[in-house]
């Protein structure tokens, strides 16, 4: 999917769920990583991270749209647009717009944890995301010296 099919994407969500125009600009932003889009208040312009429509297709950037269009239109009317806000939680369950998206972090390559220690005295395993110094630390249940496996 391109940007320029994105945004007619994007008009097309506003008008069909919101029954209003989406005048600005929405685009694919990469540099996103774990959040699946953003709704930038200086701007009024929308991104959606690119990986959602790569892990998920289509129907969840829908989703995500829908969710950033709230921010959207709310801000623009100045009624409150934030998470926290009723008005937000109104529009949401009005449109059937999820509060959050799917988890890109856990479907992303090399989120999983890398490292395995083993405690020499009880045997309790710990993985680990990072490397840790196993003269400073020890085995949180009997203080026993820990093992780096893999």
């Amino acid at each position: 999917m391109t940007d320029e099919q994105l945004q007619q994407l994007v008009c097309t969500v506003s008008n069909r769920f919101f029954q209003k125009a989406f005048v600005h600009e929405a685009l694919f932003n990469k540099r996103l990583k774990t959040t699946g889009g953003r709704y930038l208040l200086s701007t009024h312009n929308i991104e959606v991270n690119p990986k959602s429509f790569e892990l998920f297709g289509e129907e969840e950037v829908i989703q995500i749209i829908k969710h950033e269009l709230c921010h959207y239109h709310l801000h623009i009317e100045g009624k409150g647009y934030q998470h926290r806000d009723r008005d937000f939680k109104e529009l949401l369950k009005k449109v059937d717009a999820p509060r959050f998206c799917s988890s890109i972090s856990n479907k992303l390559e090399g989120s999983e944890k890398k490292h395995l220690y083993t405690c020499s005295e009880c045997g309790v395993s710990y993985r680990r995301k990072r490397r840790l110094n196993t003269e400073k630390y020890r085995c949180g249940k009997c203080l026993g010296k820990l093992i780096y496996k893999k």
